[in-house]
């Protein structure tokens, strides 16, 4: 037992609980009725230092629920993070057991299992021409994406800006936020792909002006002409990275025989791909099955058969740029015409698409510093600045 001196001078004992919370206030009441403490300042319980350095602490900002920004792209899915910048860039892909569909594998090492897993495990990629396909399988990879980037303690959620297609309907909309939301944000937010990409590419979007972008993903083409932090005028083609592999891997299967899984014609897209004849010859060896003997074969093959496979879906891309021009107002385009137009997307890089579609429009085509993230870098750029930019976003 421990002694209590109170204000009127006798002594009054206690219990003693704990180090740090090892005194109950004892209390009497004045003559006017007003509470007062019967201990003195020299026995000042701990409690209230403990309490008054915790309100002074600095907590930790991951505690406090880091801003995000996402490129939830078919073939990669990209997280920004407010003050980090680009925290997460892994593909698309989930593993999941057929019985209970729990995800065995998410990313790099989903990807890695594609064509390889028994009959117990599927390997799923969620997100088909830039819109949710399988709802649970993106909500998984959402929430396990978050997860690696984010703390483990929080005492608030983070908010999230997420890009889409400028083409997608409400109810494609509404699948992309209720995942989100699924996976443990508190606030989610949509912004159109081209004005993400515009807005990391580097262009004047808030400006009076126009400013015209052709957004190649996975699985989508997005071409958009932005002025004063609005769209003018967007195209969604559903023709991207993803039709082009279909088309090598088709064309090889047509000419040669030859079945190839599609990451292998991805593969050779990226090696020997091009749009328009390259000043010197490349070729690169292919595997696959032969389908007359049903045997692992390997074959040559050089830039000039993958370019005739590549012709209708490159076609199809410079359409829509031509649609584009045709239908925007002369001053618009007056402006396009000094400015350029900017390619972004990782189908962007293919080789000689700039030079291409310079020769068929005669107008000058750049590609953005880093394609392969300025849509998750525009989004994070609004995130940095929501209060100034928030105006872009859809939702």
């Amino acid at each position: 037992m421990k002694n209590y001196e109170t204000n009127s001078g006798s002594k009054i004992s206690g219990s003693k609980i704990n180090n740090d919370f090892d005194l109950i206030p004892l209390f009497e009441r004045s003559n006017k009725g007003a509470v007062k403490s019967s201990i003195t300042k020299k026995e000042k319980p701990k409690t209230r230092e403990f309490i008054s350095n915790l309100v002074k602490a600095k907590l930790p900002s991951s505690w406090m629920g880091q801003d995000l920004a996402m490129d939830l792209g078919t073939a990669n899915t990209l997280i920004f993070m407010k003050g980090k910048g680009i925290v997460l860039n892994e593909p698309s892909v989930v593993a999941i057991r057929i019985d209970d569909r729990s995800a065995v594998a998410v990313g790099k090492m989903a990807k890695e299992m594609y064509g390889k897993t028994s009959d117990k495990v599927t390997c799923i990629r969620p997100v088909k021409d830039g819109v949710i396909a399988d709802f649970d399988t993106t909500h998984l990879m959402i929430k396990e994406f978050i997860t690696r980037v984010t703390s483990r303690w929080q005492i608030r959620k983070p908010r999230l800006i997420i890009s889409i297609p400028s083409g997608v309907t409400m109810v494609e909309k509404r699948a992309v936020m209720d995942a989100a939301s699924a996976a443990g944000v508190r606030e989610v937010h949509l912004i159109e792909e081209p004005m993400a990409a515009s807005i990391g590419s580097g262009m004047p979007v808030m400006e009076c002006g126009g400013n015209m972008v052709v957004d190649i993903g996975g699985g989508t083409t997005e071409i958009a002409v932005i002025s004063m932090g609005g769209t003018v005028y967007s195209e969604s083609l559903r023709i991207a990275g993803d039709e082009m592999d279909e088309a090598i891997q088709q064309f090889i299967k047509r000419a040669f025989n030859l079945q190839i899984g599609i990451f292998e014609a991805e593969r050779i897209k990226m090696n020997i791909g091009s749009s328009m004849p390259m000043s010197s010859a490349r070729e690169m060896v292919v595997f696959g099955r032969d389908l007359q003997t049903g045997v692992p074969r390997e074959l040559i093959v050089d830039d000039t058969t993958i370019r005739r496979a590549l012709k209708e879906p490159v076609g199809a891309i410079i359409e829509g740029v031509h649609r584009a021009l045709e239908k925007i107002n002369p001053e618009l385009a007056h402006d396009i015409l000094d400015r350029g137009i900017y390619l972004a997307g990782g189908g962007s890089l293919l080789a000689g698409l700039p030079e291409r579609l310079s020769l068929e429009t005669n107008i000058k085509f750049r590609r953005s510093p880093d394609p392969l993230t300025a849509i998750v870098m525009g989004s994070g750029m609004v995130i940095e600045n929501f209060k100034d930019l928030k105006s872009v976003l859809i939702s």
